[in-house]
This record gives structure tokens, sequence and C-alpha cells, in this order.
């Protein structure tokens, strides 16, 4: 790894721990920084914090007091998910401290290009993919970033012959600042984290920081069908690589007569793809360019793209229980999601919905639903899903407290032949901590029934 001298004696405040506060706190600790750690966290049930405080580097647990910015720090570190509202982060923006997120200190110090990919659905699949063709093409890729792999442990680790792949999601491109990956990609943009930007306009802006950096030497891969990624597309100084799934796009990926196409070369036939989806036709895309532009061969491609069946949480199927399939899409976090995912079936589907309420209603879903025999509903926004099941004419609707719960109840309503969903148009905070665990408890149910 590189070990730039900017961190050298440098007062740094790391807030918020979790996985990438740890190793952000470490990077800088052995970079020569003077670190604090501030997690919000009692230090009594605090092992991460212990840990640090182990390595010698001076914690504070318990809240974030303000006095802290009276300590003269020079660059905070936060946690992506802290928002800027928060009154530390607010205070330290007054006082012109930049404010970063780990993403930026793996960029400075790795050896090795990154491929960075953002967009609103299809990130972590998209993500995947590309490393799955830059393995099997020999090309030495590493993963990493918002799809559960450290980016800056990763980048401490990566040569100057490897590529990093790494998920980008808008709170950590809030925190860059030199940041610029090789390649650059934009699945798509859509309204969501609404919660947390306040507006679609500035989520976007988040968004576009993945090129703000770029050059003409970089490239910039996005999503052609989408005005909004077109305009920042405009705005980049990055060479620009389209895909589209209505359009040819010449310098680009796109779909012509039953092929995936990239700049006039057709690179396999759609009927080979096992992933499904019509959805999934943009990260292939999105994959297919930035893969080309890396130098995989078309073998490569059609190795994986003949083999790969999704990742975990992600359309992911499970098993096929007395002729009823099940498939686990707990990363469907938003109602788009779930269109996708409903859209990618056509046999008589029942679909277990519901998660937290971040205020908005789900009536975008009732076009959708033709193939939905039943919804099971559970946490915050029950209600709400069900006053659209009725309205969409579904007249099997029930009410259970956990995603457990739901699993024995769609297999009673379901006959041979059916799809049973769990797509859930929801965050999970209301009733789990990550959408990973109540993906975990829907496969750990399907089992029990086997």
């Amino acid at each position: 790894m590189k070990t730039p001298d900017t961190f050298l004696h440098k007062k740094v405040l790391v807030l918020g721990l979790a996985k990438s506060g740890v190793s952000a706190s470490l990077l800088l600790h052995e970079l020569g920084a003077f670190v604090t750690v501030n997690d919000k966290k009692p230090l009594s049930e605090n092992p991460e914090a212990q840990g640090l405080l182990e390595q010698g580097i001076k914690v504070i647990c318990g809240d974030h007091p303000l006095e802290l910015l009276d300590e003269g720090f020079e660059l905070i570190v936060k946690n992506p998910g802290i928002p800027y509202s928060n009154p530390l982060i607010e205070g330290a923006v007054q006082k012109g401290i930049p404010v970063w997120t780990e993403v930026e200190l793996a960029y400075r110090i790795s050896d090795a290009p990154i491929i960075g990919i953002t967009g609103t659905n299809g990130k972590t699949t998209t993500t995947t993919l590309i490393f799955e063709v830059l393995e099997a093409a020999g090309l030495n890729p590493l993963i990493a970033g918002n799809i559960g792999t450290v980016a800056s442990g990763v980048a401490m680790e990566a040569k100057s012959d490897n590529t990093i792949v790494m998920e980008l999601s808008s709170f950590q491109l809030m925190g860059i600042d030199a940041f610029k990956p090789k390649i650059a990609l934009i699945t798509n943009l859509y309204e969501a984290h609404l919660d947390y930007h306040g507006d679609f306009e500035s989520y976007c802006e988040a968004k576009s920081q993945i090129t703000k950096n770029q050059t003409a030497s970089d490239y910039f891969v996005y999503n052609a069908d989408q005005e909004k990624v077109q305009e920042i597309a405009r705005k980049s100084s990055a060479a620009l690589v389209p895909f589209s799934t209505h359009q040819v796009v010449e310098d680009g990926a796109y779909l012509q007569d039953g092929a995936v196409m990239f700049r006039g070369e057709k690179i396999i036939q759609i009927g080979d793809i096992v992933l499904p989806g019509k959805h999934n036709l943009e990260n292939i895309l999105a994959t297919v360019a930035i893969c080309k532009l890396q130098g995989a061969d078309n073998g490569a491609i059609r190795k994986v793209l003949t083999t790969f069946q999704g990742v975990r949480h992600r359309l992911q199927f499970i098993a096929n229980v007395d002729g009823r399939k099940f498939y686990n899409d707990s990363k469907a976090t938003n109602i788009l999601a779930t269109k996708n995912a409903l859209a990618a079936f056509t046999q008589p589907t029942i679909l277990l919905a519901g998660g937290l309420d971040r205020g908005n209603e789900f009536d975008e879903l009732i076009p959708c639903l033709q193939h939905v025999k039943a919804i099971i509903t559970f946490g915050q926004t029950a209600p709400k899903i069900e006053r659209v099941a009725k309205e969409a004419g579904i007249s099997v609707i029930k009410r259970v407290d956990t995603v457990k719960e739901a699993v024995p109840v769609a297999f009673g309503l379901s006959e041979e032949g059916d799809c049973i969903l769990l797509s859930p148009a929801c965050a999970s905070w209301d009733q789990y901590k990550t959408f990973e665990v109540r993906g975990d408890i829907f496969v750990d149910a399907v089992h029990k029934l086997i």
C-alpha cells in the first residue's frame, strides 16, 4: 500500500465504529496520525472500541460530545450512516474541518486502480458480476466497499496488479475529496434514502460524486435510458461509455437481435443468460461494458453469465419445496426493487412484504401485482401494503408478526407451481438490524420446511 505522509502527526477523529470505523482507525494509526475514536455505544458493550484501546488508540464512548470540536482535530472520518445533521458534523463543517468517509482513505493508500459502482438498484449484483468476470479472466480483482468488505482494509492488501471492484453508497460518496475511480458506473437513479438526503436532487448530487474527479483518461459507464443519469454524464470529464436496454448506443453496450452487444461485437445471446429478471439486463450490460474496458475476454464473460444465478438476498433461489419455488429478495428495500422482482416471474406468486415505514405509500406496486395470488405482510408498513393489495383485487391477505412466521403461512396458502417471494419493498430496521439478517431468517425458515 502507499504510505502518504498526509496523516503523519495529524489529529484525526474517527466518528462511529462498525467495521469501517475500526479499519479506518487502525489504518490512520499505522500512518502516524493521532487518532481519537468516538462511538455512541458504551465501552462496556463495545468490543471493537475495547480492541482499539488495547492498540493504544484513544477511545471516547457513550455519546458524541460537542466539546470534541475544541480539541483541534484536522480531519474527521465518519461512519457513512451518521447524517450530516448530526450536531458534531454540523459543527465540524462550520469550523472548516474536512469530513470524509473511509473510502477516501482507501483511495489514498491503494496501489491498485479502482472500479467504482453506484446507483439506486443493481449495485451489489453488478459489483459481484464484474468481480466474477475479471476473476474468470485472470485479472486479479478484489471486491470491496458497501458490499461487506471494508474498502480501506482491502486497499491495505491490494497490489498494483490487482483491481479493486468497489460498491459505493450515496452516504459514502458524500464524504470523498480526491477519490477517483479509473472506471465509474451509475446503474440507475430513483428516489431512495430521502430521509437522509432530504430530496431527490441532493441524492443524485451525492451519487454524481463518483465521477467528479475523473479526467479524460478515465471512463464513466452510465445508463443512457435515464435522463437524470445522462445529465451527470454530460458534466463528467471522463470518456463516456453508455449502456441501454432500449436503443443502440454504438460506443457502449446494448441489446440487438436477441444478443448482448458491445461496440458492434456480439458478446452473448440473451437466452443463454441464467440470471432471472429483465432488470438484470441493465446490470449485465454495465458489467459487459466495464469488463471489456478492463480487458476481459468474451469467454470469461460468457462463462460467468451462463452460470451466475445471483447473490445472496437479491432474487436468490433458495429451494423447491413440494413444487413451490422460494426466492429471497430481502435486499429489495424500496418499491422499485420489488417491482423488478415481481416482473421476473409469470407464475402465481405469494408475496411477503413489509418493514420500516418511511412515510411513503405503495400504490406504485398495484400494476405489478397481476400474478400475485396472496400477500403476507409484516412490520410497520403492513397496513399500507394491505390497502394496496385490496385495491389490486387480491383477496388473500394475511398479517404476521415476523418473517419467520410468514414462511409456513405462505406454504400453507400455496399450490404446486407457485413462487413464494420475500421482496419487502421496505428497509428492515423496524424489526431486523440489516436486510441480510431478515433474509437469513427467511432462508432458515424455508430450510425448516424441508
